[in-house]
């Protein structure tokens, strides 16, 4: 009988609590009736007070709805749930073997469809993929026999635990990663990996305190053994003719003294390297970073006006092959691990399938395809994407957002908003602390090795032994007719 007073008692508090919440849920709702309703900036809010606001979030939610519910598994972009599907399981190291047929419409134009002959390679025929030397003049060549590595992503647009993955994974797979332009941080390094340096248009990592290029840091990043490359960055996929972009909350003492700028500022690149405004200029910084660091160097580039290329080639052979380019990175106008503009991720720079073969024969035209190795880069995700980059004649493939989901990335859209849920762009500890390295690392080692599997499937079907023997016979393009033409009847250059 002693409890009824006390359970009475509860009841009231809880009656008084509902009835306070109920008035303070009115009051609110009256204040912002009154502000909307007295706002001149938004028609709808101002003509519906309250419910308005409702559109904004429905709004912001109809970007995951359609991922989940609405868009059908080909449909998505900038990847779809098919592509997201195939790299999570390739991550997780489950079989991908899909039952009852394809869903994959063979009929547009532009579709890639492999030739398998009636002799297919048998699997004890098969050899992994051939060692390749980058920079075979220099005092410090690279010999890798990795055809699958990973893009550039910098610490400060990725996280620190995503960095670590990415080291560790990339180790256990015998793959490189790029650093980005945002310098090399000890995260790189930790778990083992070769590295290729970008230089940046603002040269974080390798700057003096007036910006400008610094051999003395050259030389300190070059006498570290697990860097490998250097990449000059012209430009990439995400925003041609514009520099990278960090905002402020981003910008933290331990990112701020690796590239050498200002803690809590936004990190914004000039939109190209203001030492370099010619062809001889370019040439020049190639010969005087490989003098410096002994180290292969080239550079990434989206193309888009291509006559300099060939401006490019001839002023290669008039100055002599030591002012070379090791490599070229060809970069997508699809790419976008970075946030950018619109009008530039949308309409500027050409795609992939048009740029690679055109860099590739030019190259051969010029004597120089041997001198300079390509690196295809651009949103091949898959085995498929990266057979195809092969067929056209890459010697490796590089992928960012590739590595981002098989770290877990669910293609959120929230990069540049320091709010990732999977805590991979984000300096939010606690978001990052989803991320776990020492079981991400697999996931991205898993990814490497399936991709590399798979296209030898993809190569056996056809009858080749490694990947590497890849040539533009082995895949055919479909037609605006519908019919196909083969990479070499469309593409002879080579």
């Amino acid at each position: 009988m002693t409890e009824i007073p006390f359970v009475h008692d509860f009841l009231q508090v809880l009656a008084i609590l509902f009835v306070t919440s109920i008035g303070v849920a009115v009051i609110f709702i009256i204040v912002i009736y009154i502000i909307d309703r007295n706002q001149t900036v938004h028609a709808i809010r101002r003509n519906y007070p309250v419910i308005g606001r409702f559109r904004y979030w429905f709004e912001h939610l109809g970007t995951f709805f359609r991922q989940y519910f609405f868009t059908m598994d080909r449909e998505e972009l900038p990847f779809n749930r098919a592509e997201r599907s195939w790299v999570y399981r390739a991550a997780k190291n489950i079989s991908n073997t899909v039952a009852f047929g394809s869903t994959r419409d063979l009929k547009p134009a532009g579709t890639v469809i492999f030739v398998n002959c009636p002799f297919p390679t048998l699997g004890k025929d098969a050899v992994k993929p051939k060692p390749v030397t980058i920079g075979e003049n220099c005092t410090q060549p690279y010999t890798t026999s990795s055809i699958f590595n990973i893009s550039g992503m910098s610490f400060g647009a990725l996280s620190k635990p995503a960095v670590i993955s990415l080291s560790h994974g990339a180790k256990k797979a015998g793959a490189w990663m790029n650093t980005g332009e945002g310098g090399l941080s000890p995260y790189h390094l930790e778990g083992g990996a070769d590295i290729v340096f970008q230089i940046g248009t603002a040269k974080y990592g390798v700057r003096d305190k007036e910006g400008n290029l610094s051999d003395e840091k050259l030389k300190e990043m070059a006498a570290i053994d697990q860097v490998k490359m250097f990449e000059i960055k012209l430009s990439q996929g995400a925003k041609p003719g514009k520099g990278g972009i960090l905002p402020g909350d981003k910008v933290t003492a331990e990112i701020a003294a690796i590239r050498g700028i200002p803690e809590g500022e936004d990190s914004i690149s000039p939109n190209r390297h203001t030492d370099i405004n010619s062809n001889d200029d370019l040439l020049d910084m190639i010969y005087r970073i490989r003098n410096v660091t002994g180290k292969p160097v080239g550079f990434k580039v989206v193309i888009g006006a291509y006559g300099w290329i060939d401006e490019l080639c001839k002023k290669i052979q008039e100055r002599g092959l030591e002012y070379a380019p090791d490599f070229i990175t060809v970069d997508s106008s699809t790419g976008g691990t970075g946030a950018a503009p619109m009008s530039l991720i949308d309409y500027v720079g050409l795609p992939i399938q048009e740029s690679l073969p055109l860099v590739i024969d030019k190259l051969k035209a010029h004597g120089l395809r041997e001198r300079t190795k390509v690196i295809a880069s651009g949103k091949l995700i898959t085995p498929a994407e990266v057979a195809w980059a092969l067929c056209m004649g890459a010697d490796f493939i590089v992928t960012a957002r590739g590595f981002m989901f098989a770290l877990g990335c669910i293609q959120a859209l929230q990069c540049d908003k320091n709010a990732c849920p999977t805590g991979i762009t984000t300096h939010n500890i606690k978001l990052q602390r989803g991320l776990v390295y020492t079981q991400k690392s697999w996931r991205v080692t898993h990814y490497i090795k399936n991709i590399i599997h798979e296209v030898g499937v993809i190569g056996h079907s056809c009858g080749v032994k490694s990947p590497r023997e890849f040539n533009r016979d082995h895949a055919r393009i479909v037609q605006a007719s519908g019919n196909s033409k083969s990479l070499s009847e469309l593409y002879p250059g080579e």
